[in-house]
C-alpha cells in the first residue's frame, strides 16, 4: 500500500486528490491549517474506503509549518510515495494595492514551501528509486499576471528543471496547470466569479483524474483540459507586450471585483 501526502486536503482540488487516491486504495496524510475539517475528511475517507487517513496540521506560511509537513516527509520508517503540493491562495488586489506581508506570505506558501517540501520528499524518494511529486502551478503561470502569476510561473520553471536533474532515478515530477476551478480559492480571496463564463470552468475531480494520469505518462506539465491547452497554446504566438495588456484587462474583466 502507497502513501501520498497532500497540502491544502480539504478543499477543492487538494479535496479531489483525496478522494481520487483513496478510491485508488492509497494510504494518505492530509495536511491542512484546519483540524477540524481534517479530522472530518480523514474519517469519512477511512469509512469509505478503508484506507488509513493521517492528519497533520501546518500552516505553510510559516517555518514553523513547513518543518512540521518536511519531517514527515523525510520519514523513512514511514515513507511518503507521493507528494502533492496543493496549498496556495490569492491576494484580492493589483500590485501596490495588496500589502507587501501578504505578498510576501504568497511567496513563503507558493514558492519556499513548495522548493522545501519537494526537496524533503525526493531525497527520501530517490533512495528508494521511486516515488512523485505533483506541483500545483496554474495556467496564470504563462501570463505576465502579477504576484500569483510570477509565483506559479516560478513552480513550473523549478519542477521542470528538477524533473530533468532527477531523470533516471525513478522520481518523477510534474507541475499542475490548470485554470478556472471550482473551489472556494476565490471565495476566500473575496474575489468576484459571476463574469467568468461557464466554459472557462473545470470540475476538480476531473482535474485531478487527468494529473494523475498525466503523471504516470511521464509529464513534467499538465493542463488538464482541451481548452486550456488551446488558450496556452494561443498565448504562445501572441507577443509579451499584447499579451500583458490582455491579460491585464482579462484580470480586471474576470478576476477581482
Amino acid at each position: 500500500m502507497t502513501t501520498a501526502l497532500i497540502t491544502g486536503s480539504t478543499a477543492g482540488i487538494g479535496a479531489a486528490f483525496a478522494r481520487r487516491l483513496a478510491a485508488d486504495g492509497h494510504d494518505l496524510v492530509l495536511v491542512a491549517r484546519d483540524i477540524g475539517r481534517l479530522r472530518e475528511q480523514a474519517t469519512e475517507l477511512h469509512d469509505r474506503h478503508g484506507i488509513e487517513a493521517e492528519v497533520l496540521t501546518a500552516d505553510l506560511s510559516g517555518d514553523k509549518g513547513i518543518e512540521t509537513v518536511a519531517e514527515r516527509l523525510g520519514d523513512r520508517k514511514n515513507p511518503v510515495d507521493l507528494l502533492i503540493n496543493n496549498a496556495g491562495f490569492g491576494n484580492k488586489g493589483r500590485y501596490l494595492e495588496v500589502s507587501m506581508a501578504d505578498e510576501l506570505r504568497m511567496l513563503k506558501v507558493h514558492c519556499e514551501a513548495v522548493l522545501r517540501l519537494t526537496t524533503a520528499a525526493v531525497e527520501a524518494m530517490r533512495e528508494r528509486g521511486r516515488g512523485g511529486v505533483v506541483n500545483v502551478a496554474s495556467t496564470a503561470a504563462f501570463v505576465p499576471r502579477g504576484t500569483y502569476g510570477a509565483s506559479k510561473a516560478w513552480v513550473v520553471q523549478f519542477t521542470q528543471g528538477a524533473a530533468q536533474d532527477l531523470a533516471g532515478s525513478g522520481v518523477r515530477l510534474m507541475a499542475l496547470c490548470p485554470g478556472f476551478v471550482r473551489t472556494e480559492f476565490h471565495e476566500r480571496a473575496g474575489m468576484g466569479t459571476d463574469n467568468i463564463p461557464n466554459w472557462m470552468w473545470l470540475d476538480a475531480d476531473k482535474v485531478a483524474e487527468a494529473a494523475l494520469a498525466d503523471l504516470s505518462r511521464g509529464k513534467t506539465v499538465s493542463i488538464p483540459d482541451p481548452r486550456y491547452k488551446a488558450l496556452m497554446g494561443a498565448a504562445k504566438l501572441v507577443p509579451r507586450g499584447v499579451l500583458g495588456g490582455v491579460s491585464s484587462r482579462t484580470g480586471r474583466k474576470y478576476g477581482p471585483q
